[in-house]
């Protein structure tokens, strides 16, 4: 009997959590090692069909850049990079439409669906939720250097996710954006996380990453605030691809999101762990 006690009581602790964020909008950036181990991608179904159940609404946008890697390779067909940023010709971006709608989409969709979910794959085409334009990216002599068929998010029409949220459905999006004259475009799905949060006015962004979170003189960072980050980056104690990571969570927070993480993916259920513990994982970004 006593360890039955124990799992009630462990149940109950997670009750101030969930009365907290009952009917609120976790948009989460699904990405990393967590989306290609096998025991992860089912916690992490189970991690969000439990967010659903108990009242929250969970918003998945998920990324690719190893798969996409993958058949690429598979094809011959070789990826050039301008300062990280992958150069997208008009067919390397129909293989990047191909396998973030048509496989991982499909296959993150299906885990869900298969603990009890209920979740429908999207990418920003449908409904014209993904408005894009066409960004550029900028050389140290500031000249524009022009990396095909990359993307910026211009808006996001967040009807359809309402809609799907109304009928209690997951949304799993695919970052891929849509211009004025139907030209598709590849976004970051940080990126494009950070500004569907921001439209739906959402209480927590979360973004997936393979470190530990914010790691400032190699300690971890549990909190930092907005205001904080530019002198932390200024001063070198923030590098690398984890600028544009906490400069995304900076616009959203700035933007109206609650709070914005950035958690370690590879812990198993890292979500759960996040929203329902006190000390939480990783870092998170608030404002004042």
């Amino acid at each position: 009997m006593k360890k039955y006690i124990e799992k009630v009581n462990t149940l109950l602790e997670s009750l101030p959590y969930i009365k907290e964020f009952y009917g609120k909008t976790i948009v989460i950036k699904y990405g990393g090692h967590a989306m290609v181990d096998d025991s992860l991608q089912k916690s992490f179904a189970r991690d969000v069909v439990l967010l659903k159940l108990v009242g929250m609404n969970p918003v998945i946008v998920h990324g690719g850049g190893p798969q996409i890697n993958d058949l690429l390779n598979q094809i011959g067909k070789k990826s050039d990079f301008v300062d990280g940023m992958r150069i997208t010709d008009a067919e390397t971006m129909n293989v990047v439409e191909m396998v973030l709608t048509g496989k991982i989409n499909k296959d993150i969709v299906n885990n869900i669906n298969l603990i009890g979910g209920k979740a429908v794959g999207l990418s920003g085409k449908d409904g014209r939720l993904i408005s894009a334009e066409k960004m550029y990216h900028i050389g140290k002599n500031n000249e524009k250097i022009d990396i095909g068929q990359v993307g910026s998010v211009k808006s996001i029409n967040p009807a359809v996710l309402e809609t799907l949220d109304r009928d209690r459905f997951i949304p799993v999006i695919a970052p891929i954006g849509v211009d004025d004259e139907g030209v598709t475009y590849n976004i970051n799905a940080d990126l494009a996380a950070g500004k569907i949060a921001e439209a739906l006015k959402a209480e927590k962004l979360m973004l997936l990453t393979d470190v530990e979170g914010v790691l400032i003189e190699e300690k971890l960072v549990s909190t930092l605030k907005v205001k904080k980050v530019q002198s932390q980056i200024e001063k070198g104690h923030i590098t690398g691809g984890m600028i544009p990571k906490v400069n995304c969570c900076c616009d959203a927070v700035t933007g109206g999101v609650g709070k914005a993480h950035i958690i370690d993916g590879r812990v198993e259920h890292a979500v759960l762990l996040e929203i329902f513990t006190q000390a939480g994982i990783g870092t998170e970004i608030v404002g004042e």
